[in-house]
């Protein structure tokens, strides 16, 4: 007996429907992204293995999708890919048996992508890339092994501005998708004065790899997570003396010394971060400071954005970021973890021998996108219309002139097709109903030899004659 068919855990058909309402999300993404200018890039599925590791901390490393090199049972190479498996049994790579992997996320290809071809291209460079990435994780709502990436980056630029273009590029998404997000944003540099405000500068990736946990797992267990990892009961409670920042501690006088304004207008964001910064400010931290003025300078040109919060703890787990970080959360109705997130990268290129290619960027989590969108039934109504107008199956003289009329809607742009056979007319309302068409065109003989038609609209109801010169024109005004 044959095994039933399945697929690998955490992938996914598609079916017409769900494929509809995904390419919705896609186009209004890619809408915004070519609203600002920026050009489409696509990479290979795989990259070589050493392209990869190494790139995304030790946590991210052990979710790379590694590949098999080809002809691993070729009786020649049986014995190097014996000793490649021992290799990798004891946690090490080896060339042996895997030199290439499925790209984890979109970033470092096109990092790989901009050191290989830097002296071809344009800078600063603004690409977008829609494609598939794949990831070793456990599948979970929300959480997939192979899932699409929506990214949008500018290298070749320091300037502050490419931020404030990014969180506008999210404002404007959600906004047209109709979700109602919080954007946080935070700075990595803030990220290493907190570790060098505890006392344990060296100790960064360990904490930022906790703190990105929170909203997880809770402060406790963040807590725990650190002293396990080695980390003095009283520089973790520095840590959270800097996370649990009140800006009622910021006094006006405090203000004036820290970010040097004569009048202070800043908001509660704002208040924050200058009430941070005055603490790096004490101890000469310079790199926190540096890391309070840019999410300052931002923040004073995202006034038009309805919410986008301060959030110390955000950490984004990634080590390739080096400035202002980003992270999009679902409204709370929605049990969702991120639907977007990125930042800034002024060395990533240098990983791959280019130095000298600061860039920042941002990605959209589509398949979390879309269970929001589904969850709170915000996909528009006509997504599932593509097919404009059903004609009716007459009989077979009658159908050979309807497809003659249905050519000539064709060629105007117009989305139709023909029932495959002549059955009762319930069957064919049936099917048009079933696949969501609005309209079905019925010519008889009567119709043929009086050049119109019989056009019905199967939301209100109504019916009407046509003429056959007249249909494009109707269904243009429809």
């Amino acid at each position: 007996m044959s095994n039933k068919p399945s697929i690998p855990q955490g992938t996914r058909d598609f079916s017409a429907e769900t494929v509809r309402k995904r390419n919705y999300i896609f186009n209004t993404i890619r809408k915004v992204f070519e609203l600002y200018s920026f050009e489409p890039l696509e990479t290979p599925a795989m990259e070589n293995l050493d392209t990869l590791m190494g790139k995304y901390g030790e946590e991210g490393d052990k979710l790379i999708f590694k590949i098999l090199n080809n002809g691993i049972n070729n009786e020649k190479n049986i014995e190097k890919s014996k000793a490649g498996f021992e290799k990798l049994l004891e946690g090490k790579n080896s060339s042996d048996i895997t030199e290439r992997a499925l790209k984890y996320d979109l970033t470092i290809p096109f990092a790989r992508y901009v050191a290989m071809n830097h002296t071809k291209l344009i800078f600063p460079l603004r690409r977008y890339q829609i494609q598939p990435v794949w990831r070793a994780d456990r599948p979970q709502k929300g959480r997939y092994r192979e899932f699409t990436q929506c990214d949008v980056d500018i290298v070749g630029s320091k300037s502050l501005l490419n931020e404030v273009e990014l969180s506008n590029i999210y404002d404007a998404v959600f906004r047209n998708l109709g979700i109602e997000v919080t954007i946080k944003i935070n700075n990595r540099k803030i990220l290493q004065g907190i570790a060098e405000y505890c006392g344990c500068p060296d100790k960064l990736t360990l904490i930022t790899t906790a703190l990105d946990k929170i909203d997880k797992i809770g402060y406790n267990k963040v807590k725990i997570e650190l002293i396990e990892k080695g980390i003095p009961s009283t520089q973790i409670d520095l840590i959270f003396e800097c996370l649990n920042i009140n800006e009622n501690d910021l006094t006006n006088e405090m203000c004036l010394d820290c970010i040097g304004v004569e009048k202070i207008n800043l908001n509660i964001q704002e208040q924050k971060i200058a009430c941070l910064k005055y603490k790096f400010w004490d101890m000469e931290i310079v790199s926190g400071m540096e890391g309070c003025d840019e999410l300052l300078r931002i923040f004073n040109l995202v006034d038009n954005i309805k919410k986008i919060d301060f959030d110390i703890s955000l950490a984004r787990g990634l080590n390739y970021y080096t400035g202002t970080i980003f992270e999009v959360k679902a409204p709370d109705e929605v049990k969702m973890g991120s639907i977007g997130g990125g930042g800034r990268y002024d060395d990533l290129t240098g990983l791959f021998g280019v130095p000298g290619f600061p860039g920042v960027g941002i990605s959209f989590g589509v398949d979390r996108i879309y269970d929001v969108l589904e969850e709170l039934n915000l996909f528009p109504a006509d997504v599932q219309s593509s097919t404009k107008a059903l004609f009716f199956n007459m009989g077979e003289k009658e159908s050979q002139f309807a497809f003659g009329i249905m050519q000539q809607l064709r060629s105007s742009g117009i989305a139709c097709e023909l029932y495959h056979e002549a059955v009762k007319i319930n069957k064919q309302f049936t099917y048009a109903e079933k696949k969501n068409i609005p309209f079905v065109i019925i010519i008889g003989s009567k119709e043929m030899e009086q050049q119109n038609c019989q056009v019905k609209n199967l939301s209100t109801g109504e019916q009407q004659v046509i003429l056959f010169e007249k249909l494009p024109e109707f269904f243009n005004s429809h």
